[in-house]
């Protein structure tokens, strides 16, 4: 897909609204991690750098009730924003009216504007014509940055682009290309390693990559569908029951590509175990749940990675927030990060967290911003605020 990007615009002086992913984890008015913020940091920074008045629109988290807007103001981005890049950042706890309309006119070149919570709007997840036309009206140029929203048709994401000359921003860019790369043009062997707890979760995904990929590897909760699906004893394991006829589906278009578990990490309590051990796929007790890839399985997996080429990486393989059951995505994420010349990239999510949690991040050359986005395009769906962009 050919979109136009930032250099094919003079922006000194001009209006740029730039729809960034600002829906950073926070804790109370401490943001707990702001790698979205330092994420966009390419983009506004060539904009300032270049004399653009800079208007950023983000929402942050999930808006249903007044208590949600105060848990979900804007201005602790604003304050972290200032710190990290060198210009003016004013925040305008709105988001229309007066008080907007004059903090854009007021604006001197190379500053930034930040605006108040765009799902402050109850007409922004509804694409509100209305608002997306209004929104526009501040700008001369807007400028999609925000890949972790782009799989959502909103006013922000869909409807301002309608109404003004528009470009992908470096972050978006980067996405596309690389995950458009490993998706049309991937260098071979591709392997493809998805995990998590549902498989309904990833049923457009594993459909895709089985036609793309040259070999699939399973892991984390949904490994124990297909072993139910096999006719296995799964115990209390992770189960979507309706999901078995289409697991045996994936086995059989997957054949000789599909890599299941054959060993399986079990305890006899999720919050307080007594009793780990390891089992052989498909032979867990009742009372008794799977919680992590075992030792032979990630012999399995790394054997099945030597010599690959394009690696896309989404789910952990088992709990891994918990010590005792973070040993397979701990072993799968060192495996990736040791592969020479490979092109390696996690699809966003657990396994992005847990890659920064390990140490691993740099290690990898790529990690999606998008987690349900990332999904979407490897599952070769057209995105909403991607499509608007193309040329």
């Amino acid at each position: 897909m050919k979109t136009k990007t930032l250099k094919d615009f003079d922006v000194k002086g001009k209006r740029v609204i730039v729809r960034v992913d600002f829906n950073v984890p926070h804790k109370g008015e401490v943001i707990t991690d702001d790698n979205r913020i330092m994420a966009a940091l390419p983009t506004i920074n060539d904009l300032t750098g270049r004399g653009a008045k800079v208007i950023l629109l983000s929402h942050l988290g999930k808006i249903k009730t007044e208590e949600d807007k105060a848990k979900n103001d804007m201005s602790i981005v604003a304050r972290r924003l200032a710190e990290v890049q060198p210009a003016p950042v004013v925040f305008v706890n709105a988001t229309r009216g007066e008080e907007l309309e004059n903090a854009v006119r007021d604006m001197a070149e190379g500053t930034i504007v930040l605006m108040q919570n765009t799902r402050y709007e109850p007409g922004e997840t509804k694409n509100d014509p209305e608002l997306g036309a209004y929104w526009a009206s501040l700008g001369d140029l807007f400028v999609e940055d925000a890949f972790g929203s782009v799989h959502r048709a909103h006013a922000s994401t869909v409807g301002i682009p309608t109404h003004l000359p528009h470009c992908a921003g470096f972050l978006v860019q980067k996405e596309l290309e690389v995950l458009g790369g490993a998706l049309n043009e991937p260098k071979r062997p591709f392997v493809a390693i998805l995990g998590g707890a549902k498989v309904s979760d990833k049923i457009g995904v594993i459909e895709n990559l089985l036609k793309i990929a040259d070999k699939v590897l399973i892991g984390g909760g949904m490994a124990y569908t297909f072993q139910a699906a096999e006719g296995k004893k799964i115990g209390n394991s992770l189960l979507e029951a309706d999901k078995e006829d289409l697991a045996r589906e994936f086995m059989e278009k997957g054949a000789g590509k599909l890599y299941l578990p054959t060993d399986t990490v079990i305890a006899n309590d999720f919050d307080a175990p007594t009793d780990i051990r390891t089992v052989k796929a498909g032979e867990i007790p009742d009372g008794y749940m799977g919680l992590d890839i075992g030792e032979e399985t990630i012999a399995e997996f790394k054997k099945a990675l030597e010599g690959a080429k394009t690696v896309f990486w989404n789910g952990p393989m088992g709990v891994f927030e918990k010590p005792e059951f973070a040993k397979g995505t701990i072993e799968v994420c060192k495996a990736l990060a040791e592969l020479d010349d490979a092109v390696t990239i996690i699809g966003g999510g657990d396994s992005a967290s847990a890659a920064k949690n390990l140490g691993y991040a740099e290690k990898f050359s790529h990690i999606s911003t998008g987690g349900g986005a990332s999904l979407e395009f490897m599952e070769g769906k057209n995105l909403p605020g991607v499509a608007v962009l193309e040329d």
